[in-house]
């Protein structure tokens, strides 16, 4: 979001300031003062009236302003000034010297034309010059239109970005359940259209989950009717064979029926939090396992406490440690404390799964080889259900192929708050 906010911002500054660049360009080129060149023959003339009124008529000249000096003003002369009213005096067809200086009382211009020796016809002229603190001026000019741009800017920016911001925060509280929480409907007019529309698709995912919900689990439970007489017209079988096939498939929809009920209740489970013992409760995984006859192994675990629910957090590494043993030979399994995390990892010495189903793993009922259930148990929920849970107290699980072989689960739990 922050990309798309700073982008707008360039975007909108770039744009106000070039707007008021060009803007302020033409003013100026309004308002500036007339070249220089343009402004030196009108001078010439004006000097050219002067000098020959002072040297005919001496005395309406003084009545009429006209100065004349013993010798030039010992202010700082400006030679490239001076040079440009000579020419233009020469294309007068007048050859007197002139000096063009700066007066030191007011910092005017005056222009001084020798007349006779030891006499100087002074008079003010126009002062074309740039101002002296032009370039301080422009900058803080400029300084003023990109700091107040950019102001206008993220104001602006801000008010666009309000609705997606609203959105952005709205998925980032969406609950493990997959709802979106209630966005308050205020604010300005886009902004309580876009907190609608997410109310309105929030009741429709709730309301979509919870019909899957109850179809599930009523399906689940509706099974377990024709199930049991399924299973007692089966005892019924003469043939021992044929009877142990119908009573081994009877056990394994009821397998399905009953793992199918238990992922839609941890989907729905709202489980007191309280610490566990990460490293205690695998052990007690392992060791209940241990007499089951499968290959477990746990190295030196160590006391990291998590938050969450002891039974469901049990369920959910039997579930990952029982598939490591049973599909992958055996289970390594270790824990360790990585800064504000507790990651487990589950190592077995199997087959792996084909890279390309990686991705699928964790769908119900997923399998890797479909001939695999007529020899293995389990409704191919497990991993699903794991996955369930796990992201319900704020961890991952990532499942990858290891390059010794064999496949590798990996999970992560934050750690309780102030906790060692």
């Amino acid at each position: 979001m922050n990309w798309l906010r700073n982008r707008i911002i360039i975007l909108l500054v770039l744009s106000i300031v070039s707007v008021v660049g060009f803007a302020t360009f033409a003013a100026i080129k309004a308002l500036e003062h007339p070249f220089p060149a343009a402004v030196f023959g009108p001078i010439a003339n004006q000097i050219h009236i002067d000098s020959t009124l002072a040297l005919s008529q001496p005395e309406l000249a003084a009545k009429l302003g006209i100065k004349l000096e013993a010798q030039p003003p010992d202010g700082a002369m400006d030679e490239h000034y001076s040079e440009m009213l000579t020419k233009a005096m020469r294309h007068k067809g007048l050859s007197n010297q002139v000096t063009i200086s700066e007066n030191r009382h007011n910092s005017s211009l005056e222009a001084a034309v020798q007349l006779q020796d030891n006499q100087w016809l002074v008079l003010p002229i126009p002062d074309t010059r740039p101002p002296r603190d032009a370039l301080i001026v422009l900058a803080i000019w400029v300084a003023l239109i990109v700091m107040g741009s950019a102001a206008i800017s993220v104001f602006a920016a801000s008010m666009i970005l309000r609705p997606l911001r609203l959105i952005q925060a709205a998925i980032e509280r969406i609950g493990p359940e997959g709802v979106l929480p209630h966005v308050p409907e205020i604010g300005p007019t886009e902004t309580r259209m876009t907190a609608t529309a997410l109310n309105r698709l929030s009741a429709h995912l709730k309301a979509a989950t919870e019909s899957r919900m109850r179809v599930v689990a009523a399906a689940g439970h509706d099974l377990r009717t024709p199930m049991t007489r399924m299973r007692l017209r089966a005892e019924f079988i003469e043939d021992e064979e044929e009877r142990a096939k119908w009573l081994s498939d009877l056990e394994e929809l009821d397998s399905i029926a009953d793992s199918a009920i238990r992922l839609v209740r941890e989907e729905v489970s709202t489980d007191i939090l309280t610490d566990i013992d990460l490293g205690a409760l695998i052990d007690e995984v392992v060791d209940g396992l241990k007499p089951l006859g499968m290959d477990v192994r746990a190295k030196t675990l160590k006391s990291i406490l998590i938050s969450g629910a002891p039974l469901a957090i049990k369920r959910a590494l039997s579930n990952l440690i029982v598939n490591a043993a049973t599909h992958g030979g055996g289970a390594i399994i270790t824990l360790q404390r990585q800064q504000s995390t507790a990651r487990l990892v589950i190592d077995d010495n199997g087959p792996g799964i084909p890279d390309e189903l990686l991705s699928h793993v964790f769908e119900p009922f997923f399998r890797v080889d479909l001939a695999r259930r007529k020899t293995l148990p389990g409704a191919g929920l497990g991993l699903a259900i794991a996955k369930e849970i796990i992201e319900r107290f704020g961890g991952t699980i990532t499942i990858e192929n290891r390059q010794s072989g064999g496949l590798r689960q990996t999970v992560s739990f934050p750690l309780c708050a102030d906790k060692d």
